[in-house]
């Protein structure tokens, strides 16, 4: 069994691992990062964490469960972020004709904040996750972190095993989550001001995989309406 520190230190690998993988949030993350500066991308990132904690007390007070009793709802906001996406990656091409090269605004906007946020109170994957591994971690037993950690998971699965139902290991999960929203913004900010072509790339690769989840989550929602 792990210490009271190891514990909080697994919870921080957990939340870390978790947030890093290339996905819808990060991309928008990028993209405010890169376009915008780092208090943008932190913003952002800060809206799909607060969504985490939303969900976290959803999960304590037994709210989020109803999905499961309504078979139609997932199917639905598999629609509704896929739509999203869609909407938001439009706006990423925008930005990737507008970017020629990194600038440091300086202005903090609540626009990358609001998407993650939207986004991630519709995405089907993290309330998966919440409805799952989510309530696993409430509850006394054991985890596989890394059994849960996309691409990774049959690599390192069994490596790091703790014990759940531990404040120390919620704590440390938020942590990492934190810690990735400052350190990934902060590290885009500082490629861009050495690589002027940076901004405009990456908003494009931003508008990809927003559009490339998107048409996913619309093909997986229509589908499960057939």
């Amino acid at each position: 069994m792990l210490t009271l520190a190891g514990t909080l230190l697994a919870g921080v690998v957990f939340g870390i691992a978790l947030a890093a993988p290339p996905g819808p949030m990060n991309a928008i993350i990028a993209e405010e990062s890169v376009v915008r500066g780092w208090a943008a991308g932190f913003w952002a990132g800060l809206g799909a964490m607060l969504a985490d904690v939303l969900f976290f007390v959803l999960v304590l007070a037994g709210v989020v469960t109803v999905i499961d009793q309504y078979p139609a709802i997932r199917p639905a906001l598999y629609l509704v972020g896929g739509v999203l996406m869609c909407y938001f990656a439009v706006g990423a091409i925008e930005e990737a004709r507008a970017a020629t090269s990194f600038t440091d605004g300086g202005t903090t906007t609540a626009k990358g904040f609001r998407k993650t946020f939207v986004l991630s109170l519709t995405n089907p994957y993290q309330i998966g996750f919440w409805l799952t591994v989510g309530v696993g971690l409430l509850q006394p037993g054991s985890l596989d972190v890394f059994a849960h950690v996309p691409a990774i998971d049959s690599a390192l699965a069994g490596t790091l095993v703790v014990q759940t139902g531990s404040p120390a290991l919620l704590l440390g999960f938020f942590s990492g989550i934190a810690v990735w929203i400052v350190a990934y913004p902060a590290g885009l900010v500082a490629a861009g001001r050495r690589v002027d072509a940076l901004a405009p790339t990456i908003a494009t690769l931003s508008a990809v995989v927003l559009a490339g989840f998107g048409a996913l989550f619309l093909g997986i929602g229509a589908l499960s309406f057939l």
